[in-house]
């Protein structure tokens, strides 16, 4: 059966007061902490980092990596101001022609009951985009097929999830490795990494796992640094909180875990504005990461909350950031709101529901070959025939 839309109009009638504490607790709190950033942006970047000197290193949230100058708020202003969509592109042939743009994503099809066999496969697709007048692209997709061995279960009611979710990880990022070493030197170029750079949701995981996600990632910065390619994590709706655990340690603010940085610095931010660059120093698994520190910025992208920029520090050190902010405008205008190379990716490495269809059955035909036990539920047998 539908939803009934009368239900959870009753339910969250019967519920309005609960959301309405939530909102005015929140509120309050974080009028309190855009205040105490009203009143740090005045202060020079100096005076902030001897501020927080005695603060251990790894649980400050934050720190300047660029001097902040005389930003009210930390927003420095972008000034980028069209009469129509026509200029803003025109803005962008400017900045981007020639300029290669690269990013990857990946799909996947979890392992299921209604095969008797543990298999899943995993896709990846990618997307470059030279910005020449020609309109030269290239994209593609490769995938791989998890054997139980890879997915490493003795029985279909171990959790296998994880194992293909981990795997499209890796697929991911050693693509971008691969694109990063082939465009090697390249300073015309920026890949894009379709995530956090700081994995934090692996802090859920046992250590094994939390490790295997922090080498992958590791890896994709070394590499960045290695071959002189930029790199930047791009997070269109970001929970962050490593501006605002700074603002309480500087300010001697309560901790409140609903504030988060977006919203905090989404006031007063016009299209194209960004904040500084500072230095991510949040407490957890940055300590599992080596040297080399992870530079992230606020950009306001679109009519909601700005996104959060995660790059190599070296990027900033070698002079690159400006360009490549620049660029990330430019894909974000092209893709009204979203970087059209990201959502590129993403349609080039869905896996729809007709692919998942030609997957078994060519999963079946070739079992049957080669006189492999393999038996399909009649739930989806049933199924198959339906669509």
């Amino acid at each position: 059966m539908t939803i009934k839309p009368s239900q959870i109009l009753n339910c969250l009638n019967t519920k309005r007061s609960q959301f309405e504490a939530f909102d005015r607790t929140t509120l309050a709190a974080l009028e309190k902490y855009r205040t105490a950033l009203a009143n740090l942006s005045q202060e020079p970047d100096g005076e902030i980092l001897q501020q927080l000197k005695p603060v251990a290193r790894n649980d400050r949230g934050a720190e300047p990596l660029e001097p902040l100058g005389n930003f009210p708020n930390w927003i420095v202003p972008s000034k980028l101001v069209w009469q129509s969509r026509e200029q803003s592109l025109e803005w962008v042939r400017d900045r981007l022609t020639g300029i290669a743009t690269f990013a990857v994503d990946g799909s996947q099809i979890y392992p299921t009951k209604d095969i008797s066999i543990p298999v899943a496969l995993v896709q990846i697709g990618w997307y470059e985009n030279f910005h020449l007048p020609n309109g030269h692209y290239e994209k593609d997709i490769a995938l791989d097929v998890m054997t139980p061995a890879d997915l490493r279960v003795s029985n279909m009611g171990d959790p296998v999830d994880r194992r293909v979710n981990m795997r499209r990880f890796e697929m991911e990022t050693e693509r971008l490795i691969q694109y990063m070493e082939d465009r090697a030197g390249c300073g015309e170029c920026l890949a894009f990494f379709d995530g956090a750079l700081v994995v934090t949701f692996a802090e859920a995981f046992e250590e094994d796992t939390r490790d295997f996600y922090v080498r992958c990632v590791v890896r994709l910065l070394h590499a960045s640094e290695k071959y002189r390619v930029p790199l930047v994590g791009y997070i269109d709706t970001s929970y962050a909180r490593d501006l605002t655990l700074m603002l309480q340690h500087l300010g001697g603010l309560p901790e409140v875990r609903t504030i988060h940085d977006a919203p905090l610095l989404a006031k007063g931010m016009r299209w194209g504005d960004r904040t500084p660059l500072f230095c991510c120093r949040r407490p957890g698994i940055l300590k599992q990461y080596p040297a080399g520190d992870i530079a992230f910025s606020y950009l306001k992208a679109h009519d909601g909350y700005p996104v959060r920029l995660e790059f190599p520090a070296w990027m900033y050190e070698a002079g690159l950031a400006e360009s490549v902010l620049d660029w990330i405008r430019c894909e974000v205008i092209i893709g009204s709101g979203y970087p059209y190379v990201i959502e590129t990716a993403d349609q080039t490495a869905v896996l729809r529901a007709e692919d998942r269809q030609v997957f078994y059955r060519l999963l079946q035909e070739w079992a049957e070959n080669e006189n492999l036990n393999l038996r399909l539920s009649r739930k989806m047998v049933s199924k198959a025939r339906r669509r």
